[in-house]
């Protein structure tokens, strides 16, 4: 039973985009633009931008397993639990550990229907000052950020919410730069089904991100039409999300190193190496 008739699924739909985000917030930092396409009405995406206790800027997105109905449900949940954490804790580790706790404590409920409370989550805190983002990437499609016509990738740094524990070592960080374009998606715009059963993918994405030079609006215009204009009919089978942000000034007080090339916490480094190895 995942299907609703007539004005029970208008209703539900309508009260779940009241979860979602009006508008994006008014940075000093940056420009900030969404664009999202629920397939059936309701569905399993989420995303918010959230200012933390401390000042800095959250920006989160995910996906739940499933789709319609029962994916809804999961994701007002989830929605409402992550906000709850956000209005006490800054911290990307705690917020995301508390999040797959409170997901592993419902799926311990049922065996049969275990599965649907576990979600993908990208959580990543800004310092509007230096523009240094700690995040956990928990099994998410990698956010990329297009700089000086490359592109660095946020590739998973946890499993999915909702199965098991969120080591420490998730954590990393990046330093955005003045001009930096970073891009935030789920899985339904790099996995729509084209009329000759190719996938839209994710170096069509790429491709789309480095070439296009109008403005953040401008791009997610072009990019959600390139979907649309891609897939079997026009239309999208499964939930879409992207979100563009710009930057458009140079961080504060942060030495020359971390401004030339952005950094990652932890013992592999591992986005400083993605955007050596890039551009060499």
């Amino acid at each position: 039973m995942d299907k609703l008739d007539g004005l029970d699924a208008g209703l539900a739909s309508q009260v779940q985009q009241l979860l979602l985000p009006k508008s994006p917030p008014l940075c000093d930092w940056s420009c900030i633009d969404v664009q999202n396409i629920m397939a059936d009405g309701l569905g399993g995406d989420f995303f918010d931008f959230l200012p933390t206790a401390d000042g800095c800027q959250a920006v989160m997105i995910g996906d739940v397993t499933g789709h319609g109905l029962s994916a809804s449900v999961v994701m007002g949940l989830l929605y409402g639990y992550i906000h709850s954490v956000v209005e006490t804790i800054c911290s990307p580790y705690a917020v995301a550990s508390r999040v797959n706790d409170f997901l592993k404590s419902f799926a311990a409920r049922s065996q049969s229907y275990d599965h649907l409370f576990s979600a993908t989550l990208f959580f990543g805190i800004v310092e509007p000052r230096t523009l240094e983002m700690h995040y956990i990437n928990a099994g998410h499609p990698a956010p990329l950020v297009r700089r000086d016509g490359r592109l660095i990738s946020l590739k998973a740094t946890a499993p999915p919410i909702g199965f098991f524990d969120i080591p420490e070592s998730s954590v990393k960080s990046i330093q955005f730069q003045k001009n930096d374009r970073w891009l935030l998606y789920t899985d339904g715009i790099t996995e729509t089904m084209g009329a000759e059963g190719y996938l839209f993918g994710k170096e069509r994405l790429e491709r789309l991100l480095l070439s296009h030079n109008g403005d953040h609006l401008e791009f997610l215009d072009h990019l959600i039409g390139a979907v649309r204009t891609f897939s079997i009919d026009d239309s999208v089978r499964d939930d879409c999300t992207a979100i563009a942000i710009d930057f458009h000034r140079n961080p504060q007080g942060v030495d020359s190193e971390k401004k030339e090339y952005g950094y990652s916490t932890g013992s592999d480094n591992s986005v400083a190496k993605q955007y050596k190895e890039s551009s060499s």
